[in-house]
């Protein structure tokens, strides 16, 4: 009889600290939403993304250079570290 009480009081205990668990994280939910609405109404609206200037026709040849340099430097490195 006492190993059934104690498995009964097992079970209890488990029961009672899963739904501390559970209520925890459902109120830890509830508030975090409620923090992201307050924070959100009241925070300053995000500045604008300032326009991308169009590309000249310079700063691609210097791009078509460095794709250039760039691969020019792995090329040199693969030979000199072959397996």
């Amino acid at each position: 009889m006492q190993d059934f009480e104690l498995l009964e009081e097992g079970l209890a205990l488990m029961a009672l600290g899963m739904g501390f668990v559970f209520v925890f994280l459902t109120v830890l939910v509830i508030v975090t939403t409620l923090m992201s609405l307050v924070l959100r109404r009241f925070a300053p609206e995000p500045p604008a993304p300032a326009a991308t200037p169009a590309r000249s026709p310079a700063s691609a040849r210097q791009d078509d250079e460095l794709m250039a340099v760039i691969g020019a430097a792995l090329h040199r490195y693969r030979q000199r570290h072959r397996r």
